[in-house]
């Protein structure tokens, strides 16, 4: 099967064709919205990150530049530095240009203000909007499409039929030879021994249950009462009752294909075809960053509560777990898995609802969260906790 992708200078293939306009550091995040005034189509990422001497955190958010800024729904880009970051702004610069991308750096210091920097932003832009006008989509297999996948603001349906679906179509893309990518490593806490058994050799075996073991020393010395950690508030309320309920529920959206790697933070897999675990927080936005900044083209979001988050230059595909919350929030979420609880469909058949709307969404087709625009922006940071673990080994 197929879908309708932008084929890039790297080789790699995109569902969307965003100009990005990416400050290297807070300070710069003034000329990218001076710029979306100017230019509304363009896409810009204000954060509040760039301006630490932290080496971790640094590394860490220079990946996510990096994957941003050569991604491949990314058709050009324009860097905005200060002039004074620590952040390695050449090496982002490089990476992209590597990529064959069209890219452009600016930097406020260097152009004399503010003013002058959207200026020059603006010429920068019109320039490439002007290149980008020429592409095409183009008919490419489904195994060129790797999809990030995330749930957030659970219930107790979500491990009953929204995650389950996801998984039932998270194996259908696999089997086209597509690549699909599981997150949040504090909400596999209790499910790693299922997930493990899919691994395709003793070194992936080994690192997942690494990065989990991990997790649970991490959570395990933040708090002397776990219980508020792992399961939010909302969860709670939800019905969830324990984190291996959650776990288990969780892991569902990867399917029963087996795992074929294991990587780190915004790292782009080496292996295609297959499901990947990354090594993520369980904050939705965070983790959603790091997945596309990864290479995922597009995010299945799964929910019981109802969740209004997007991403700047992927798609996000929200499936609810039950008819009433997709009926309050319908103006947020786009496929109903409540039809399983109900006994109308199965999961698989619903599984296959999802994969139908994947490809239209792949080829060009808009889903709600780029409908109002949902746009969040988050990176993982080191916190005092990773720290203490890894200073007393």
């Amino acid at each position: 099967m197929t879908f309708l992708g932008y084929r890039r200078p790297d080789g790699s293939v995109g569902v969307r064709n965003h100009l990005l306009v990416l400050p290297t550091v807070s300070c710069a995040n003034k000329v990218a919205y001076g710029v979306k005034s100017f230019l509304p189509e363009v896409v810009v990422v204000p954060h509040p990150y760039g301006c630490t001497f932290d080496v971790e955190e640094i590394g860490r958010f220079v990946r996510v530049l990096k994957g941003f800024g050569a991604h491949p729904n990314v058709g050009a880009v324009v860097l905005v530095g200060l002039g004074c970051e620590p952040t390695p702004v050449e090496e982002v610069y490089d990476t992209i240009r590597g990529s064959g991308r069209p890219v452009a750096l600016v930097e406020v210091q260097k152009e004399g203000g503010v003013r002058k920097a959207i200026g020059k932003v603006l010429e920068y832009a019109r320039k490439f909007s002007e290149r980008m006008e020429g592409a095409i989509r183009e008919k490419v297999p489904l195994s060129e499409l790797t999809v990030a996948l995330e749930c957030g603001g659970s219930d107790a349906y979500s491990g009953l039929s929204a995650n389950p679906a996801v998984g039932a179509f998270s194996d259908m893309l696999v089997a086209e030879g597509g690549t699909v990518v599981l997150s949040e490593t504090s909400e596999l806490v209790g499910a790693e021994h299922v997930l493990a058994e899919r691994a395709t050799g003793p070194e992936v075996r080994e690192k997942l249950l690494g990065i989990v073991r991990r997790a649970e020393r991490e959570l395990a010395l933040s708090s002397p009462d776990s219980g508020g950690l792992y399961l939010a508030p909302g969860n709670v309320e939800g019905g969830l009752t324990t984190i291996e309920e959650k776990s288990l529920g969780c892991a569902y959206k990867a399917g029963t294909s087996p795992i074929v790697e294991v990587v780190e933070y915004a790292q782009r897999p080496s292996c295609r075809g297959g499901v990947v675990v990354m090594d993520t927080p369980g904050y939705d936005v965070a983790s959603m960053t790091g997945m596309v900044a990864g290479g995922a083209q597009v995010v299945v979001f799964t929910t019981g509560r109802g969740t209004p988050t997007g991403c700047p230059i992927a798609p996000v595909l929200r499936v609810c777990s039950n008819t009433p919350t997709f009926w309050r929030l319908s103006g947020d979420v786009d496929v109903n898995a409540g039809t399983i609880v109900e006994g109308k469909e199965d999961v698989q058949e619903v599984g296959g609802r999802i994969f139908q709307e994947v490809v239209r969404v792949a080829s060009g087709g808009q889903t709600k969260s780029e409908h109002w625009p949902y746009q969040e922006f988050a990176v993982a940071r080191t916190s005092w906790i990773e720290r203490k673990v890894l200073c007393e080994g």
